[in-house]
């Protein structure tokens, strides 16, 4: 089974238009497919609610656990025939369940909003992610995605430095369209819809399947496995609080703030 977590500590990011986009591709091309919503709004689930009857099915699990309940295994939750299982992350995971989402992953994804605040949030959860959460010893591949992106946003560019700072794959950028209000509000992904009408969407989701299906991305980083995390570069993920003056040159490499 092939595991793919979305996840950002940061509410608001995405995640759910990601994961349920990515299980609606996954479901058109006939993948038994599933996805565990691990948010307690249950935003993933909902969208399986008014999922219509003439589309592929999707399994839905509610992997949000009762408080005085430990944490159970995805495996339990979940059919065992399923192909593809996307989670989604609750917002402020850490701790054990941040550690337990890693360890079960395959690829992790991560999308960020292009504003300052959702930036400086996601250069921490990365920080997090790293030293707390086991990204350093997982297997895992992990990349991050640009959404709710508007082409005329000035944030933008800093949003390409930090990420180009960071070393990580930089796969695409996914816009404020409202195709995917319509989609979720139908209960499908755009790859489920009109393929005229949502051909600008697809098109800016199709490099998070190519990655997801082995090719290495052209844009900003390498594979995780064959780049070393630096702690002191961790560390200094910190200094980036200051847009005003990003801790990186214009190659995208930290300057020595020591």
């Amino acid at each position: 089974m092939q595991t793919i977590l979305v996840i950002n500590s940061k509410g608001g990011s995405g995640k759910t238009t990601l994961t349920t986009n990515l299980a609606g591709y996954y479901a058109s091309r006939k993948a038994k497919t599933a996805i565990m919503d691990y948010d307690p709004q249950g935003s993933s689930l909902q969208w399986l609610r008014v999922r219509p009857g003439h589309v592929e099915k999707i399994h839905g699990a509610n992997g949000v656990p009762p408080k005085s309940a430990a944490l159970r295994s995805i495996q339990t939750w979940v059919p065992a025939e399923t192909e593809v299982l996307i989670i989604d992350a609750p917002a402020g995971a850490k701790g054990l369940l941040l550690q337990e989402l890693v360890r079960k992953s395959n690829f992790i994804v991560i999308p960020v909003a292009p504003s300052p605040i959702d930036i400086h949030a996601t250069a921490d959860f990365i920080k997090d992610l790293y030293l707390f959460g086991g990204a350093r010893t997982s297997k895992a591949k992990i990349a991050v995605v640009a959404n709710r992106v508007r082409s005329a946003s000035l944030i933008y560019s800093s949003l390409e430095r930090f990420l180009t700072a960071l070393k990580l794959p930089f796969l695409t950028s996914i816009s404020d369209s409202e195709n995917y209000l319509h989609s979720a509000a139908q209960g499908l992904g755009v790859f489920e819809m009109d393929e005229t009408t949502t051909a600008a969407e697809r098109r800016e989701l199709m490099p998070v399947m190519k990655w997801l299906d082995g090719h290495v991305p052209n844009r900003f980083g390498s594979r995780v496995e064959e780049k070393v995390v630096s702690l002191d570069a961790s560390r200094k993920l910190a200094a980036f609080r200051m847009l005003e003056t990003p801790p990186f040159s214009a190659t995208g490499r930290f300057r020595n703030t020591s």
